[in-house]
């Protein structure tokens, strides 16, 4: 736009010459401006002010009583009051938010409160106070929500650790945990963590997870599912094999639903996380080292007192060590029924990592002693994986037959094939069943059960 000016003062002379047009100015081009951080207000000077005088107003007594929805409305009008003694400007938008995150540090986990309550995240991953990664369809994604600093973060962990009677600290910098909800968490503590402390949480749903949701969710099919709910009735004796984050504790919670309510059923876990719908399940727990270097109390000493404790079936929530033994003489000693969950890429894998986990404990052990016991202690072997979909599988379902010599025999009861990738970038994909009589024929006959197994096998082939 080109101004007018006025007319010159005087009187114009008759040789001027009316002046051209000024050239039209060049376009301005739009410069990118980043939309503002909500969170940003809140992280000025004379917020984190506020923040400190409301805290020190509280009387902590009241607020560890309190429920969080009636406390929150309380906070945000003595921030209000607070805002206006120091002529501080906060808009309703502001105090809400402040309010919603000082409820959040002083009842729960701070600004890991909204991931938690959000059920599409599974996992929620603390990489540092800045950058704070989520699990959502099997994608991880990074998310807004950020910490004030490092203290913020120790701050959280400590309160996580405490909630179980453990602890976090330079001296002891690794632990693992539990929320109340018995979501799994993780925790890496200075100066083992570089970057501040880390935090992994692997969220446990609200819903409960059966055969039917797996389907659902296209993790197996329903012969798929048929076959372990028959093996769980039979108490068959059976191996959850896959990586981390496969789905290994949720496919052992659906095959838990088929237990028996008239069974005694002893769970060993490091981290209580198995969620049975049973009315007699007994569950242990590890005990970590103390301070003074003593009582701590393995998943070892838990599997060898489990024994003494008259159990139908003893349900180890992951085998990754010597135990392995202990859990094999379990299965080997009447404990039909029996469960695990194992690290390992395919069925083969599990065998071997079975058979190195039991002669690190038991050295003196030959290999084939130690494979004639894996062939007669485990029944089925579980393959579960993460693909590259972000779907969690059933790819294998795998008998142990006997053996060969030295080799231990395996046949895939269900092999899970990739035939290509739909439109939405999910894998397609069939099972292969086989046609060869399971070695435990006689156990299904024994619970009238084979028939269904057949049925099973046949419905698959179509």
């Amino acid at each position: 736009m080109v101004t007018k000016l006025p007319p010159a003062f005087g009187r114009r002379r008759a040789d001027d010459e009316p002046s051209p047009p000024p050239p039209p100015a060049p376009p301005v081009r739009p410069v990118a401006v980043a939309a503002p951080d909500p969170v940003k207000p809140l992280r000025a000077a004379p917020i984190a002010e506020l923040r400190s005088i409301c805290l020190t107003r509280l009387d902590p007594a009241i607020v560890a009583t309190t429920a969080a929805d009636r406390l929150e409305p309380e906070v945000e009008r003595l921030i209000s009051e607070i805002a206006n003694e120091r002529r501080l400007q906060l808009n309703g938008r502001e105090q809400r938010e402040l309010a919603s995150e000082l409820v959040h540090d002083m009842l729960g986990l701070g600004p890991l409160e909204p991931l938690l309550e959000d059920d599409a995240i599974t996992d929620i991953m603390v990489n540092g106070p800045e950058r704070v990664f989520v699990e959502r369809g099997g994608k991880v994604t990074m998310s807004g929500v950020r910490f004030r600093d490092a203290t913020h973060v120790a701050n959280i962990c400590q309160r996580i650790a405490s909630s179980i009677g453990r602890r976090i600290d330079e001296s002891s910098p690794m632990v693992d945990a539990r929320l109340k909800d018995g979501s799994r968490v993780n925790i890496v503590f200075p100066p083992l963590a570089l970057d501040g402390p880390y935090i992994s949480i692997r969220k446990f749903g609200r819903k409960v997870i059966d055969f039917a949701r797996l389907i659902q969710f296209g993790s197996l099919t329903a012969p798929v599912a048929r076959v372990l709910e028959i093996a769980g009735r039979c108490r068959l004796n059976v191996i959850i094999s896959g990586g981390t984050g496969s789905g290994k504790t949720t496919l052992m919670n659906a095959m838990s639903r088929l237990i028996d309510h008239g069974e005694r059923v002893i769970t060993v876990e490091d981290a209580a996380e198995l969620q049975f719908q049973q009315p007699h399940v007994v569950r242990l727990e590890t005990r970590p080292v103390s301070l003074e270097g003593r009582g701590e109390v393995n998943q070892r000493d838990l599997v060898r007192n489990a024994l003494r404790m008259r159990p139908d079936r003893i349900i180890i929530g992951e085998v990754r060590g010597a135990e392995a033994f202990d859990m094999l003489q379990a299965m080997n000693t009447g404990h039909d029924g029996s469960m695990s969950t194992i690290h390992a890429n395919t069925a083969r894998d599990a065998v071997t990592r079975i058979e190195n986990m039991v002669m690190m404990g038991n050295l003196g052990l030959p290999p084939r002693a130690v494979r004639t016991q894996i062939v007669g202690a485990v029944d089925l072997i579980v393959q579960v994986e993460r693909q590259r979909d972000g779907g969690r599988r059933v790819t294998q379902v795998t008998e142990v037959c006997g053996m060969e010599g030295e080799v231990v025999i395996l046949n895939d009861v269900f092999m899970f094939e990739v035939d290509g990738e739909g439109h939405d970038g999910k894998l397609m994909g069939h099972y292969r069943p086989s046609h060869a009589r399971p070695s435990f024929m006689d156990r299904l006959s024994y619970f009238g059960l084979d028939r269904a197994w057949l049925a099973a096998m046949e419905e698959a082939t179509r």
